[in-house]
């Protein structure tokens, strides 16, 4: 497929791309609403879709992708509707799953060339390239006659980087992908991620704070299948300066302090809680004014939705 006079998978420059999606619903068949008026507006970078489990994100990344249509809504890509012509989106997308299977003893660069062949890479020189280049990217090319099966988990979700790369998509969903990375594993992946993320749209769907602080310049934070709140992350913490004020208390005093005030986020330390508490004015004796961080915007976010206990 050709594109202005280059091939769609090697163009030698990025144009800025463009998802909008407007008022997305979606109701499954036992009445649960999974998706709930969702509109945004992404573009060329790194987009978190922050929320815990169970709050919409991964059956709105399967909306997106094209896996199950919403009830409602239009999504549009480029200024094409993708619900009318799913086969626009696929063609241009990468998809790194929460989970996804190997076959047992096949080694990377095999299984890469497989799902280049999937992709619609059939030049057999050009698929060869590519493939290596990308195992290059990943930092997997000197372990690439392994099988998969037998990767670490950071090794595998590198590959997952990989096969997400073919044929240069303009989209990428990971969903969840740094769970259960150790600190080092986890670290390397999102320097990968950051670097894809310069020249095409990227959305990292996920409920660990600190991936969408180190890597995206936008964000959304979503709740029982609700945009709760969207924006930078900087603009978040600044809103929220002078707000946030915690203290040390024994452990057995939780319930009284969350009955009177906004407690967001409690942290166990040798044997003493730490509370954050949201509030406009110093909430009493012994609290002191905290430094915000993206954590404290998550949880006072959720903390209307969320039940104390």
């Amino acid at each position: 497929m050709h594109l202005n006079g280059c091939t769609i998978h090697y163009c030698p420059y990025r144009m800025e791309n463009k998802l909008i999606l407007q008022d997305i619903s979606k109701t499954y068949a036992n009445d649960v609403h999974a998706l709930t008026g969702i509109s945004l507006e992404l573009k060329n970078g790194m987009f978190g879709l922050l929320g815990p489990n169970g709050a919409g994100k991964s059956t709105l990344m399967k909306t997106i992708v094209g896996l199950q249509p919403p009830d409602k809504g239009t999504i549009l890509f480029n200024e094409v509707d993708i619900l009318a012509h799913p086969e626009i989106i696929k063609r241009q997308l990468g998809y790194l799953p929460q989970d996804f299977g190997v076959y047992p003893s096949v080694s990377a660069v095999d299984l890469l060339d497989h799902l280049a062949i999937l992709k619609g890479i059939t030049n057999k020189n050009e698929r060869k390239n590519h493939v290596m280049a990308l195992l290059d990217k990943v930092n997997l090319y000197a372990h690439k006659s392994r099988a998969v099966s037998a990767y670490s988990g950071g090794m595998r979700q590198r590959f997952g980087i990989a096969q997400a790369l073919l044929g240069d998509p303009k989209l990428i969903i990971v969903d969840e992908p740094t769970a259960g990375l150790d600190p080092e594993e986890r670290h390397r992946f999102n320097n990968l991620l950051s670097e894809i993320g310069e020249q095409v749209i990227v959305i990292l769907s996920t409920h660990i704070v600190e991936d969408v602080r180190n890597l995206c310049t936008e964000m959304a934070i979503i709740q029982g299948g609700r945009i709760l709140a969207q924006g930078t992350p900087t603009a978040f913490i600044e809103a929220l300066q002078g707000k946030i004020w915690s203290k040390t208390i024994a452990k057995n005093e939780l319930p009284q302090y969350r009955a009177r005030l906004s407690v967001i986020s409690s942290q166990l330390n040798a044997g003493k809680l730490t509370i954050h508490v949201h509030a406009e004015e110093p909430p009493g004796a012994g609290f002191h004014a905290e430094s915000v961080d993206l954590e404290d915007v998550y949880f006072s976010t959720l903390q209307p939705r969320m039940h104390h206990g």
